[in-house]
């Protein structure tokens, strides 16, 4: 058990996991700064730190990686005013120009979900470590970030009560300026066109609602309480204001603006599936997302749906004349949101378009071996003269630990509820897959702890070994078209079961206590 694998046989399935982690191994960085170590992985297309992408890699190198000191480095260099850094560095950025290896910190002003990803960060770190004082340490700092949001001009529309930001491109860290600036923007000014996006405000969900988690597991009921009911309200501000009946609307705005060429009311962007996974949507809002993303594949001529904005913004509107139609942020293909839709399409009903999904990025990089932060329509992957960042690689970890994620807890359906699997939920949807024998480790390196299934199917049944230390187990198992179960032992003994429906799928609930072994046998009728 000490390591996280799948084996099914196939190697569309088996391969995902230990190819993605090849990806994190060529990207593994250890630096000193105060000489303290600090150990992390870079995107490969810039040499530094940056807390978004940790946050979102942590769903993937939580299983193989300790990563508490990249994040306590974020929280020993937090402003006063709780501002947390963007990244930080110590490699020259811009070659040739730029040769000093000294220390370097980047708050990029016009970005406004740094600190919940701060926060996320902590929280995946935590699961896997289970240092709950290690949590302890850091949460004046996850308080005073989120205040900071709370309270700065920058970051809160006092009037709609909604983290705002400058007119970027989704959750992109430059601006548009109606050609007020030379080159990309990234900083606030007189000139700012100012709105809600919606991918800050579910982040900002998700942060607050684990801000309340941790309180009311530190004994903290007042400020559990308190925590929570700025998430709900929050949340149904964000959804009156920024759901359009179909999907989130890119950029509400707050300073008026016009820009010919793009009917906007049609962008959908990136963080739409984000917002799925992070809880803001209703099991029906959820659904429309991604019939629209479905709809959009059907019509498209782009290789993929994952379109990091769709329809995109005119070539270079944004200051850069490489950021074209397709390129990077503006309607480039990204594995990052692939990840995310096929996480959302297994939990709300379409297990089939998830696997789907996975099964276009095994042909795209895990066959290969080759993976990019993003591609231009046609397939054609980025390259250094069609980019604004300074480095290129074919080892991609932002998008490709979405698909992890994906993969892992989707497909496999193995959700850690707490820390250490301690409370896990067991979604196997392996049926989707045409898949009828698996098994499945997830294993948290850091700590020791993981939990084992193995997953049988003979027609008749479906037989459901696990083994873990000691974990309540709640299973969510997918069963084939048409059937219902009848019967569910646990052990040799029955036990109460619920057969439920999303959308046209079929799921057998029940819950049990594992302490090192148990065993299920769902009867189908």
């Amino acid at each position: 058990m000490s390591e996280t694998y799948i084996k099914t046989g196939k190697p569309e399935f088996d391969e995902f996991l230990p190819v993605i982690k090849s990806f994190f191994d060529a990207n593994a960085v250890e630096v000193y700064i105060d000489a303290k170590k600090i150990s992390a992985f870079i995107d490969p297309d810039a040499p530094s730190f940056w807390i978004r992408t940790i946050a979102d890699h942590l769903r993937a190198s939580k299983y193989f990686a300790d990563m508490r000191s990249a994040i306590e480095h974020f929280a020993e260099t937090q402003a006063d005013n709780g501002r947390i850094f963007d990244y930080f560095t110590v490699f020259p950025e811009k070659l040739p120009c730029e040769k000093e290896n000294w220390t370097k910190y980047v708050r990029v002003p016009v970005e406004a979900d740094v600190e919940f990803r701060f926060i996320k960060a902590i929280y995946l770190m935590w699961q896997a470590c289970g240092d709950d004082d290690w949590v302890k340490k850091l949460m004046p700092k996850m308080e005073k970030a989120l205040n900071y949001i709370l309270t700065n001009p920058w970051r809160w529309d006092k009037k709609l009560k909604l983290v705002k930001r400058a007119y970027t491109i989704d959750t992109w860290d430059f601006a548009y300026t109606a050609g007020k600036h030379s080159w990309l923007q990234f900083q606030i000014d007189e000139n700012t066109f100012w709105g809600i996006m919606h991918g800050d405000n579910s982040g900002y969900y998700e942060a607050f609602m684990i801000m309340s988690f941790f309180y009311e597991l530190f004994k903290n009921k007042r400020k559990s309480e308190e925590w929570k009911r700025r998430a709900l309200d929050l949340k149904r501000r964000m959804n009156k204001i920024c759901w359009n009946g179909k999907f989130y609307t890119h950029f509400v705005k707050i300073t008026p603006v016009v820009i010919e060429g793009v009917d906007e009311s049609q962008q959908l962007s990136l963080s739409n599936p984000m917002d799925i996974n992070r809880g803001v949507t209703t099991h029906k809002m959820a659904v429309s997302i991604i019939k629209e993303y479905l709809d959009r594949k059907a019509k498209t001529s782009a290789f993929a749906e994952w379109f990091s904005i769709d329809p995109p913004f005119p070539d270079g509107i944004f200051g850069d004349e490489r950021i074209i139609r397709g390129a990077y942020c503006n309607g480039g293909i990204m594995p990052l949101v692939g990840g995310e839709l096929a996480k959302a399409a297994f939990d709300h009903g379409f297990e089939w378009y998830g696997v789907d999904i996975l099964k276009r990025y095994y042909d795209l990089a895990i066959k290969t071996r080759k993976t990019y932060l993003w591609y231009f329509p046609d397939g054609t992957p980025l390259s250094q003269d069609k980019m604004t960042s300074p480095m290129e690689s074919s080892t991609d970890i932002w998008g490709s630990s979405a698909m992890f994620y994906a993969m892992i807890e989707g497909l496999a359906g193995v959700e850690d509820k707490f820390k250490l699997f301690r409370k896990v939920k067991l979604s196997p949807r392996w049926i989707s897959a045409g898949v009828d024998k698996a098994q499945v480790n997830a294993f948290y390196k850091v700590s020791g702890c993981g939990i084992f299934y193995d997953f049988n199917y003979d027609g008749e049944k479906i037989v459901f070994e696990i083994s873990s230390q000691n974990s309540t187990v709640d299973v969510n198992v997918l069963l084939p078209e048409g059937a219902k179960a009848r019967k569910v032992l646990w052990n040799g003994k029955e036990i109460d079961f619920k057969n439920s429906k999303v959308e046209k799928s079929n799921y057998a609930s029940f819950s049990v206590n594992v302490k090192n072994y148990g065993k299920a046998q769902i009867f189908l009728k």
